[in-house]
């Protein structure tokens, strides 16, 4: 049912990863995502999972994807969106400041000077899901931060969260921080809340999908639920520098 609310939203179709369940294998993409998301293929630039990762190198994923999934092999690659820098990338590989993933994205940053950014992976450094926090891209945070990002969105728990703007140790910094989203409701089943984390502002077990509306100095978010949900999350916020905007949610 998400997938028919893609086909009514127009432009990109950012894949957060476990695409293709339970292993990315050829079959699972063959079975499972084309005949669903894979109708919004051409305008998806997805991020890989763990489960793609289930089948060796996660050579299916690469291959279904093509160009679309950067690099084959690499899984991290930047795009633009407008004014925006968009980075597509890999927490299923290092992403140490010293890695070769931390190193491009210092590098991508500093050549490709934009207004905004926005950076999504599959796991989230900070969730109140039953996978909770996951620290392998602590270090890349700090230094999207310090080039003055401001978004993250991310997937692996099976629910819609998002956080007040924050740093990479979980301290709120309206002025700086990253704002997070969770939004692993594409179409597994979902998870329950565990516990509730500093920052959280909104979290719901709702299939659905989360729709940004990048703008020149702003942004706006929208979660969309599959029909007969009456879940809704909704606001606007500035991006780094940006004039001040009114943020509204529910």
């Amino acid at each position: 049912m998400t997938a028919r609310l893609l086909e009514g939203i127009p432009g990109t179709v950012m894949a957060l990863g476990d695409l293709a369940y339970p292993a990315g294998s050829a079959s699972d993409f063959a079975a499972c995502y084309e005949p669903t998301w894979g109708r919004v293929k051409g305008r998806t630039r997805p991020a890989p999972g763990n489960h793609d990762y289930e089948t060796q190198g996660a050579a299916p994923y690469y291959a279904y994807f093509g160009a679309n999934a950067g690099p084959s092999g690499l899984g991290y690659y930047s795009y633009r969106a407008g004014a925006w820098l968009v980075l597509s990338l890999n927490s299923n590989v290092p992403a140490a400041a010293d890695s070769p993933q931390g190193a491009w994205v210092r590098a991508t940053l500093a050549s490709n000077p934009a207004p905004c950014t926005l950076a999504y992976w599959h796991h989230p450094l900070f969730s109140s899901g039953p996978n909770g926090d996951n620290a392998v891209m602590r270090d890349i945070w700090t230094i999207l931060q310090q080039a003055g990002a401001d978004v993250v969105v991310t997937g692996h728990d099976h629910l819609y969260e998002r956080f007040a703007p924050q740093d990479a140790a979980g301290r709120a910094d309206a002025r700086r921080g990253l704002r997070e989203f969770v939004a692993g409701t594409g179409g597994a089943h979902l998870y329950a809340p565990k516990a509730i984390k500093p920052n959280s502002e909104v979290i719901s077990s709702t299939h659905g999908v989360l729709k940004l509306t990048l703008k020149a100095q702003s942004y706006e978010w929208q979660f969309m639920a599959i029909p007969g949900k009456s879940f809704s999350d909704f606001g606007t916020a500035p991006c780094h520098g940006g004039p001040g905007v009114t943020e509204t949610a529910r």
